[in-house]
């Protein structure tokens, strides 16, 4: 298997053993410099994270081999999974001697834990979208105002914001979910029907261009919720939006992504002031999806108190 290795520290693995990383360009990631920070906040047996970088196109074969080099491993203490979460529960599942509900269902893994020779595999998604969405939309944003929801993307983070605003006890009237092909929007349809989301709440469009899901887009009503789900802007350069789109009035526009080249991020600022829009980044989705999958890990009960140290001590690195 290739893969580059990207150590957190230069130091060598001790007894405390090490944290492991799964997506495609990890050394550029905040949590490099940020996890020996809260390895010290939270008195965590190491401080050394290390990145194993896998290509957006990996085989299984490459995903069982780093599954099973985890597992094998007894230094290493388990990983967080980004962009491959879907591709890991795809080819490697079988590996796995648990899985928990939301793992099966939404056929993702983005949390890797031991527990003595035991492999856990959990998806943590559903969880931490909903706390970042808690963090900036407020609790009765759809009732009071009957907006509405368009998700550009189907993988595993649209999966998890579907699934997430499916409970919200404010639940929008309407989720509108694109992709670009039909195997995701199926996948997507299939975790709902099994998951009993009511019928009719979400939209599952086919969009072959960026034009298409502008059309989507501008046709929001005001105060509509915009999320880039693709992982364009980060791992790949680019916006599942064109630059001349036209965001809804008053939209909460929002950027999964923190690091990169970030254009749908610009496209949003560009319009802020003239269309009222509250842009948000991934920062806050990005401490809580590393906080739980840490805490997962190491066998650490979080608190919100907790929670608010460990972003408050990895501010210095965005």
């Amino acid at each position: 298997m290739t893969l580059t290795e990207t150590p957190s520290t230069a130091a060598t693995p001790a007894t405390g053993g090490y944290m492991g990383f799964i997506g495609v360009s990890t050394g550029s990631s905040s949590i490099m410099t940020v996890f020996p920070k809260w390895a010290d906040v939270l008195g965590l047996p190491t401080a050394n994270l290390i990145g194993h970088d896998l290509p957006m196109d990996a085989t299984p074969e490459q995903y069982v081999a780093m599954v099973e080099q985890i597992r094998d491993d007894p230094h290493h203490r388990g990983a967080l999974v980004t962009t491959h979460k879907m591709n890991v529960f795809a080819a490697a599942s079988d590996l796995f001697d648990e899985l928990d509900p939301f793992a099966v269902s939404c056929s993702e893994i983005s949390s890797i834990s031991k527990r003595g020779d035991r492999l856990i595999g959990r998806a943590k998604d559903p969880l931490t979208v909903d706390l970042a969405l808690n963090d900036f939309l407020p609790a009765d944003h759809f009732a009071r105002t009957g907006a509405e929801v368009v998700i550009l993307g189907a993988g595993g983070s649209g999966t998890a914001l579907s699934w997430a605003l499916a409970e919200r006890a404010d639940a929008p009237a309407k989720i509108t979910v694109t992709a670009r092909d039909d195997e995701k929007l199926d996948h997507l349809r299939e975790v709902h029907r099994q998951h009993g989301t009511p019928e009719g709440l979400i939209t599952y469009v086919r969009t072959d261009t960026v034009q298409d899901a502008a059309t989507i887009v501008a046709a929001a009503p005001t105060g509509s919720l915009i999320v880039n789900a693709t992982g364009l802007g980060k791992d790949r350069p680019g916006s599942p939006l064109p630059d001349d789109v036209v965001f809804p009035e008053g939209a909460w526009v929002w950027e999964f992504n923190y690091r990169g080249s970030l254009e749908f991020l610009h496209q949003a600022h560009a319009q802020e002031a003239a269309r009222g829009l509250h842009v948000v980044d991934g920062w806050r989705y990005f401490i809580h999806g590393w906080s739980q999958v840490v805490a997962d890990v190491f066998e650490i009960d979080l608190t919100p108190e907790i929670v608010e140290r460990l972003a408050e001590a990895a501010e210095s690195a965005r």
